[in-house]
């Protein structure tokens, strides 16, 4: 079954095109990768999946239902969680603080109950603190649960906020560009979690992706852009001996060579 369904999505920003008349699926289950050069829209769409954008025309559609009628802050609650491609996390606040975040959609007590710390209040706070004592298990984060981020390398911050959007428990995970940043060992250690995160969480994902090693190596179906359109969407390696793909990264690297 699709899980999410991008239907002729057209954004426009005054006379640019960002993205144009772009449809593809995502199967529950699977990971699914956009890829292409800067620039070619793939933030975008995940903008626009968040509900950060309104698309100029088209629908999306989760598990089924569209979610255009939806504010940005109600995304969470369907069962999609994302990080960013720029760090998106609470500096002053430790690894274990930063995690419970992620649990606010799950929250069921209100003000009142709050303050006079209840029993229900008492069992909930436990069922949070042990879903994310789960995930710091899952990502290795053991070693830095009280530490405060300001005082993190990048890689365990990156970390941490896709540790945060698993806190959610979310049903379709975007991933905005994992290994931006890391190192090769690190990298590495992300595959195995994507992996894991798909066969051990039952978690669809959804990623955009430079490194086209990680992409290949955890990728079910991958589609390409360029400009706002689709090139070719198939298995990795499919996509990546299309020459419609190879055009748009070559004439890619001759700009930049260029400039």
């Amino acid at each position: 079954m699709s899980l999410l369904e991008l239907e002729n999505v057209t954004l426009k920003f005054g006379g640019v095109v960002a993205v144009d008349d772009v449809s593809f699926s995502v199967e529950e289950g699977e990971v699914f990768a956009l890829v292409g050069p800067n620039g070619a829209g793939k933030s975008t769409v995940f903008n626009l999946i968040s509900r950060i954008y309104d698309p100029f025309a088209g629908d999306i559609r989760f598990e089924e239902q569209s979610i255009l009628s939806k504010q940005s802050h109600e995304i969470a609650r369907l069962g999609i969680a994302r990080t960013f491609q720029n760090i998106e996390l609470f500096e002053q606040a430790t690894v274990l603080q930063n995690l419970l975040v992620g649990r606010h959609t799950h929250r069921k007590s209100n003000p009142v109950s709050e303050v006079l710390f209840l029993p229900s209040v008492r069992r909930e706070e436990r069922r949070h603190r042990k879903a994310v004592e789960e995930v710091i298990d899952f990502l290795d984060l053991q070693p830095y649960r009280e530490k405060y981020i300001a005082g993190l390398p990048y890689g365990v911050r990156k970390v941490v906020e896709m540790g945060r959007a698993l806190a959610i428990e979310p049903k379709l995970l975007l991933l905005d560009e994992p290994a931006s940043g890391l190192s090769v060992e690190e990298t590495q250690d992300v595959a195995f979690w994507i992996e894991d995160i798909k066969k051990l969480m039952g978690i669809t994902v959804l990623m955009v992706e430079h490194d086209m090693h990680l992409v290949s190596s955890v990728s079910d179906r991958v589609m390409a852009l360029a400009d706002g359109k689709t090139l070719a969407i198939g298995t990795p390696e499919e996509v990546q001996n299309d020459p419609k793909v190879i055009e748009a990264y070559i004439g890619a690297d001759d700009e930049e060579g260029a400039a």
